[in-house]
């Protein structure tokens, strides 16, 4: 048995009620887990020797919503936030996920457990519009205090809401609407093989 094997087993020992997963492509094990456990599980996993992930590598969200897309369409929460972590320990890795509904997009702060998400969390509220409950100064950290909107959302419009510019007359920057009109940047590929045959049988 492999060590990520055995992480897995010691998972689904400690947390039966908890959905684990190893990943045979990529060998790594996820852990989904509920909002309200998300801090007792952290504790856990960073304190109990089974485990002893002392370090939180990243924490990033992400937006479903177009997730399988034209496929099949995501039917799943909109968004989650994933933390990765690393056992200096037993040299192993984690993936913790945590679904939240787009009406109420609260997670609460895992600063207390792992310090170091201060900026990570703040990150993914700037970017996604995630809430991090008790981050101590929940503020955007990439874009400007006036932005609008979250641009990591994938409905947010490349060209964005807003643009900006120096107005001379005025002596400061200004927001203004866009100017330009969206386009799309991704170019049309025709290829005839047998990668691309519609269901009619011809070749796009």
């Amino acid at each position: 048995m492999t060590s990520i094997e055995s992480l897995l087993l010691d998972l689904r020992s400690r947390f039966p009620q908890t959905q684990s997963e190893l990943s045979e492509l990529t060998r790594e094990v996820t852990m989904e887990v509920e909002r309200d456990a998300l801090l007792q599980t952290a504790r856990l996993l960073r304190d109990d020797p089974a485990f002893k992930f002392e370090q939180l590598i990243d924490l990033c969200g992400v937006d479903y919503s177009e997730y399988g897309v034209p496929e099949s369409q995501w039917q799943g929460k909109r968004f989650a936030v994933v933390y990765h972590l690393l056992s200096v320990t037993h040299n192993r890795r984690l993936r913790l996920k945590v679904f939240v509904n787009e009406s109420n997009l609260v997670v609460p702060s895992v600063i207390p457990i792992w310090s170091c998400a201060n900026w990570f969390e703040r990150e993914a509220f700037d970017l996604f519009g995630i809430l991090f409950d008790g981050h101590p100064d929940l503020r955007r950290l990439l874009t400007d205090y006036g932005f609008i909107g979250h641009p990591f959302r994938k409905d947010f419009p490349l060209s964005g809401h807003v643009e900006m510019r120096y107005d001379p007359n005025k002596k400061r920057v200004v927001y203004e609407p866009v100017s330009i009109e969206p386009r799309i940047n991704v170019p049309k590929v025709i290829r005839h093989d047998h990668r691309y045959v519609e269901l009619g049988g011809k070749d796009s």
